[in-house]
């Protein structure tokens, strides 16, 4: 009889570890602010031509499901699109509400969810067109979508943001006006996710009035594992470092955290093609003097995410 409970205990707990390893990882989310196409950053050398590749690989390999990106022109948003054609989108450009300025766009895999509704506001006293609120430099807009998960049934709205960089005020009503607009739209029983680059990090009044909303949490907060070698600004510069998160990834009670990352991805351009002293490697193991590069001059955020519901 002892040995049966044992055997039946040992079933019981594979079973439960097997079914959490799976609920573990219902959605793959991720939000990253590619960086505009900027001829400054073509001169020195971190043009968008360059970079496009390699923003799409990285979004390829870490199969996003649902992202939300930042700062996206309309032929950063045609580029992407080519080369992940599994994607859908739904956003705006915020100088026009059509195609002109950035874009903050939400990606979704086209096989995975359906789009039920989706629309655009701008943080501003006035919601519905495109103008500057309170003491911004810029139009700032959010984008949002109510999805059907099509692989577990589910429905979930997202959230896509780019706080103002220069206006304090701005930043915390535009906090204040993301989560007013969450309860009016979403109500106190849904997942939400909201993903974006808030130009605050962690300390900042603005981010705390969301943190402790009770309306959202931060991710990297409740994640059960984290991995986050590094803020998430780096400025294209390679040998600096933070610990200060400006972008982040917020989700309702409704949707748990597995695993939160900072993808600190880099590449190399080489300076010259005379090859370096291997050593006591074999010769034909060599390399040459390279500039590391970053992929954008901010690094994405990707969280795997579990439905509690």
């Amino acid at each position: 009889m002892k040995k049966v409970l044992l055997l039946l205990l040992a079933t019981l707990i594979f079973v439960i570890g097997s079914c959490r390893f799976t609920y573990a990882q219902d959605l793959i989310v991720g939000t990253y602010n590619i960086r505009y196409d900027s001829e400054d950053d073509k001169k020195a050398g971190n043009g968008w031509k360059r970079r496009c590749p390699l923003v799409a690989q990285q979004i390829l390999f870490n199969d996003f499901d649902i992202f939300g990106a930042q700062e996206v022109l309309i032929n950063q948003l045609e580029d992407l699109l080519l080369k992940l054609p599994e994607y859908g989108y739904t956003g705006v450009g915020r100088e026009d509400g059509k195609v002109e300025g950035e874009y903050v766009p939400i990606f979704y895999k086209k096989e995975r969810f359906r789009l039920v509704q989706s629309g655009n506001f701008w943080l501003s006293e006035n919601t519905d067109y495109p103008n500057k609120g309170w003491d911004a430099a810029l139009p700032r807009i959010c984008t949002w979508g109510q999805f059907k998960d099509l692989k577990t049934e589910k429905e979930v709205w997202f959230f896509n943001v780019h706080f103002d960089h220069v206006g304090e005020e701005a930043r915390r009503q535009s906090a204040n006006l993301i989560l007013s607009k969450v309860k009016e739209m979403c109500g106190n029983d849904a997942a939400v996710i909201l993903t974006g680059d808030f130009n605050v990090d962690q300390t900042n009044e603005s981010y705390k009035r969301l943190a402790s909303s009770g309306v959202l949490r931060d991710t990297y907060e409740i994640a059960k594992i984290r991995y986050a070698l590094n803020g998430t600004f780096n400025s294209f510069k390679s040998s600096c470092a933070t610990s200060s998160r400006i972008d982040h990834i917020f989700v309702s009670n409704k949707l748990k955290a597995d695993r939160y990352g900072i993808l600190t991805d880099t590449y190399r351009t080489p300076v010259n093609d005379n090859k370096l002293d291997a050593g006591d490697f074999p010769k034909d193991v060599f390399s040459v003097e390279a500039e590391v590069r970053m992929l954008s001059d901010h690094f994405p955020i990707k969280v795997a995410l579990y439905y509690d519901f």
